[in-house]
């Protein structure tokens, strides 16, 4: 079981990383987002920031859809975030060494297309 506390430890930990004011997290590298608290929207509602919830920087679609379909326990996505590579992830279901993994890979990729 995961929570805010690990995604910024285990996000902070990473070279060139800063952390941008919110009411939940967010973590940009090179001033891309890779990690950030799930800002739900309904209908009608004022938006929520979900800090049980990581919105992902996965790459591309395949990815995505892998994740979601793979693991649906984990992973799942929202219509406003079709055909954008990002998935959500439900932090109290993910170990923190899964988690960590997943942190690595989006900080990864969104640092090696800095240019």
């Amino acid at each position: 079981m995961a929570d805010a506390d690990d995604v910024r430890r285990l996000a902070l930990a990473l070279p060139d990383v800063v952390e941008i004011d919110s009411d939940g997290f967010d973590f940009r590298v090179h001033n891309r987002g890779f990690v950030w608290s799930y800002p739900q929207r309904e209908p009608g509602k004022p938006r929520v920031i979900r800090t049980d919830i990581a919105v992902l920087y996965v790459g591309d679609e395949a990815e995505k859809q892998a994740l979601v379909l793979g693991e649906p326990e984990l992973f799942f996505t929202i219509p406003s975030y079709d055909g954008l590579p990002l998935v959500m992830l439900r932090l109290p279901e993910v170990t923190t060494t899964r988690l960590q993994e997943l942190i690595g890979d989006a900080w990864q990729m969104r640092s090696e297309s800095q240019g």
